[in-house]
């Protein structure tokens, strides 16, 4: 591959003082990027994973040198795995302090130290997998000025984020993309099997009533790396696509 369309990956640290712990970033620069102008920003938890295990960096250089997508910037956010649960679900006893980190301290973070980052809420777009999506649907509830679309593979939808949605008065503004496996009916979890295919559905109908934009999609697959994997490029194409 030509190298300037190679991306660049930078790491860095926050200290988090809402979380009282350092929080590691990957900053992914889009091939051919420059520095004078505007890039939309994707900004992913279990971020490690995303560039690892999905591969998402490389699928993603490769639909902007074809010309399928336009650049963007993308930001994984990886997480302790011991302190996952604990910041990623709504009964985590650090799920707020997570959200106040992403709100008050990463924003700030990458608007003063990427000034090509469009952080405006029609250009920004946060996302996971399973807990990694749940997080991002709250960022989403809770700070509707700052984010307005979610990429959300396997999201777990449990009692407290389904209760949020049904508070909202409306979700008009919220764009999102949700992906589920047909064979997630029961995954093993912390909390014991869930059926995230039932959950899926149920909140899929729930978002459309509160006239959110959906682009809904059930696939073959289940609760793995695999799946959101081969996902990934449908997904990129839905924000992203030239």
């Amino acid at each position: 591959m030509n190298p300037n369309f190679q991306r660049k990956i930078k790491r860095a640290v926050l200290l988090s003082k809402a979380l009282q712990a350092e929080k590691e970033l990957l900053i992914s620069f889009p091939p051919s990027y420059d520095e004078q102008q505007k890039y939309p920003v994707l900004f992913l938890h279990d971020g490690d994973d995303y560039f690892y295990m999905g591969r998402i960096v490389t699928q993603a250089n490769a639909l902007i040198h074809q010309q399928e997508l336009k650049p963007f910037l993308l930001i994984g956010i990886p997480v302790k795995k011991k302190q996952r649960d604990r910041e990623y679900s709504p009964f985590g006893d650090r799920h707020q302090q997570h959200l106040q980190f992403l709100a008050e301290e990463l924003w700030p973070y990458v608007q003063h130290q990427i000034p090509a980052a469009d952080l405006s809420s029609e250009q920004t777009i946060v996302g996971g997998s399973s807990l990694g999506g749940t997080i991002s649907l709250h960022f989403a509830l809770t700070y509707p000025n700052l984010c307005k679309r979610l990429l959300l593979q396997s999201c777990a939808f449990l009692g407290p984020t389904i209760t949020q949605i049904k508070k909202a008065p409306t979700l008009k503004h919220l764009h999102i993309y949700q992906l589920v496996g047909r064979n997630e009916t029961a995954v093993p979890t912390s909390m014991g099997a869930l059926n995230f295919l039932a959950q899926n559905r149920t909140a899929y109908q729930l978002l459309t009533e509160k006239q959110a934009k959906v682009h809904y999609v059930e696939a073959k697959g289940d609760h793995t790396w695999r799946l959101w994997q081969q996902d990934l490029p449908q997904a990129l194409h839905h924000f992203f696509h030239l």
